[in-house]
């Protein structure tokens, strides 16, 4: 269940544009960047392009395309 938050109109205005490009929702594209934001406080040594990287490849493994690395495997 969704909960209402009020954001800035100038954040909504950015969101509404890349939700076109990337075909989410504009609650789905401020989402992903909370989440994105979110990684990123967790993890200041890592750059963004690594983040979203990891992003990618965990839906890949999801839909079937490749395979988890299981560390300690394979040494």
């Amino acid at each position: 269940m969704g909960t209402a938050v009020k954001v800035s109109n100038d954040l909504f205005e950015k969101a509404k544009i890349k939700s076109k490009v990337f075909k989410r929702s504009i609650a789905g594209q401020i989402e992903y960047w909370a989440k994105i934001g979110q990684m990123i406080e967790e993890n200041p040594d890592l750059p963004l392009p690594f983040i979203q990287d990891i992003l990618v490849g965990r839906e890949q493994i999801k839909v079937g395309q490749g395979t988890p690395y299981v560390f300690g495997e394979g040494e």
